[in-house]
């Protein structure tokens, strides 16, 4: 019988290189966003507030719960913060493989060695005495807490020259226009009321009616705006500031990261980042920055 032919071994053809595995997004060299990969938690604020980075929707939800909650992420495994942010622990990875690191725990190594230089150690009452708290006193003290966490925060990280700037511009406003709704409307409305009570004309822009946009037409060149926002920034807020940006107004913003809308469109703006309790978020921090520009203001033009 005639033997079967060897079957015929493929063979590629001359000049074509084997294909190279595919490697991982940044793991080696510079960072997939073309930045050096970042060393130090503030190396990497650093990249985020460039105004350089474009992220889509999920990994931008991840850079605005890293900036804003870096305790969190460092005392965290990768499924709680995960859950906190809102997204799947693999879009933790993939956001820290952009940033040259192979997966999210030596990522995560830039906020542990941010936070043993960060904020003293602080102990409640409850924990000095050694006693537990009472189950109804619970969550006020944990309240308290986050304001305290938050007040904490607010004075070590405060920029002072961008706080004295916008004061400054606020001051030489003949009409000062004081923006913010959902969570922010209650500092705005009180910063409204201690303006008036020191006899600075001010409108608050309260949205009564749905006629938050009629209550903006009227301003102009002369005047200010003071807003204020916070994360999710889904108000109307930020279209209120740009209708008075549109207007040559001059803006002043108080807002929680350098991914709000208001941090492109403000003059100024200082940033006030909250923490929270079992789901409520202080707004301590932002009264009390708030009450400071309103001082800043009254001194400048009695000054």
């Amino acid at each position: 019988m005639a033997r079967d032919p060897k079957p015929m071994q493929k063979t590629r053809p001359r000049g074509k290189a084997r294909a190279e595995p595919k490697k991982a997004p940044g793991v080696a060299g510079k960072a997939a966003l073309g930045y050096s990969k970042p060393g130090t938690y503030e190396e990497l604020r650093a990249v985020l507030s460039s105004g350089t980075v474009h992220f889509p929707k999920r990994l931008r939800q991840v850079a605005i719960f890293l900036w804003q909650h870096p305790s969190e992420v460092a005392l965290g495994s990768i499924s709680e913060v995960a859950a906190q942010a809102g997204v799947q622990p693999s879009t933790l990875v993939r956001f820290a493989q952009i940033f040259g690191y192979s997966g999210f725990s030596d990522f995560q190594q830039l906020f542990k060695d941010h936070l043993k230089g960060s904020l003293p150690e602080r102990r409640g009452a409850a924990a000095r005495s050694g006693k537990a708290p009472h189950a109804e006193t619970h969550f006020m003290q944990g309240i308290i807490g986050a304001s305290q966490t938050s007040l904490a925060r607010a004075s070590e990280a405060i920029d002072t020259k961008n706080f004295e700037a916008m004061t400054e511009l606020l001051a030489a406003a003949d009409l000062i226009y004081v923006i913010g709704s959902k969570r922010a409307f209650p500092v705005t409305a009180y910063l409204s009321l201690t303006l008036s009570q020191q006899g600075v004309r001010n409108v608050l822009v309260d949205n009564v009616g749905s006629t938050a946009f009629d209550q903006v037409s009227c301003i102009g060149k002369k005047d200010a705006v003071l807003a204020v926002s916070f994360s999710p920034y889904n108000s109307i807020t930020p279209d209120l500031v740009s209708v008075a940006r549109e207007r040559g107004a001059k803006i002043g913003a108080i807002t929680d990261s350098t991914f709000s809308p208001l941090a492109g469109l403000a003059d100024r703006w200082v940033e006030v980042v909250e923490s929270d309790f079992a789901g409520f978020r202080s707004l301590a921090a932002s009264l009390a920055v708030g009450m400071a520009v309103v001082h800043g203001v009254v001194a400048r033009r009695t000054g």
